[in-house]
């Protein structure tokens, strides 16, 4: 039997890995999901951020950094050193383009790279943080085991994410396009500490924000509208299905009210 937080290597977990960076590095989602690409926006992600307890000159590693708000948010607001790792080359070369845009090229730093195989030593970050990811990604408990692996001993873990009950969830929100949108693998919250606490991370801190998922839900809904009337052949060149797309979005919010789905923040700690 298989780990229900391992997918087997090889082309299944590559397949969706693959999937997931061309979605998110696609201009149509960006326009879809917003700058964040995560519910609760930079609000979300600032309250995140005073659960690190980051100092200036600190150094963080930002999993799955996308087109670099959080990071570029940290290193701005906090005046840390963030390095960013996403496994898009389109979404790295985006960041960095932002970074040095924003005049943060000397604080951020971004590469492209693997949550499961992450390109950095032991022990040398004192924070990592990842926001709307760790749902997507096929192997949980690697992810999490690298997470400690580059994190330094007391340094914190700060996740956002989607929850879910998998066994609860309806037709709409299964399969590879709904794993993609960050739901099909989602866990429940606790499944989420379970995993950290097996790759030595500590839960010092969880929290819920279910009603920033129904907000994307609703802001998703109005762009696609948008969209549907003035750039309905980038959506269909995106692969947005237009006539599923108001079912699953139903379904979402159905299964946000439901408890179906959520979403949660969670800090955590390495040992000393």
């Amino acid at each position: 039997m298989t780990d229900r937080n391992t997918i087997p290597s090889g082309p299944p977990g590559d397949e969706l890995k693959a999937c997931c960076a061309a979605a998110y590095s696609s201009d149509v989602v960006a326009l879809l999901l917003g700058d964040s690409y995560h519910p609760g926006g930079t609000a979300l992600t600032r309250r995140l951020a005073d659960g690190l307890s980051l100092a200036e000159g600190r150094r963080v590693l930002d999993v799955a950094s996308g087109r670099g708000t959080t990071a570029l948010l940290l290193a701005d607001a906090c005046r840390v050193r963030v390095d960013g790792v996403d496994y898009a080359p389109a979404n790295t070369a985006l960041a960095q383009g932002a970074a040095q845009a924003a005049g943060l090229g000397e604080r951020a730093v971004f590469t492209t790279g693997d949550a499961e195989h992450l390109p950095y030593p032991e022990a040398v970050f004192d924070a990592v943080v990842c926001e709307c990811a760790l749902c997507t990604f096929p192997d949980k408990a690697r992810a999490a085991a690298e997470f400690a692996r580059v994190l330094k001993p007391g340094g914190r873990l700060g996740i956002t994410d989607v929850t879910a009950d998998p066994d609860r969830l309806p037709p709409e929100l299964t399969g590879l396009a709904a794993s993609i949108a960050c739901v099909a693998d989602a866990r429940p919250l606790e499944e989420y500490a379970e995993i950290l606490a097996a790759a030595g991370l500590r839960t010092l801190r969880t929290e819920r924000h279910d009603q920033a998922m129904t907000r994307m839900i609703d802001q998703i809904e109005a762009r696609l509208n948008l969209l549907r009337m003035t750039a309905a052949g980038r959506l269909a060149e995106a692969g947005v299905d237009l006539e599923a797309a108001p079912a699953v979005l139903a379904a979402a919010r159905t299964a946000v009210a439901d408890k179906t789905l959520g979403y949660a923040l969670l800090i955590a700690e390495k040992a000393a």
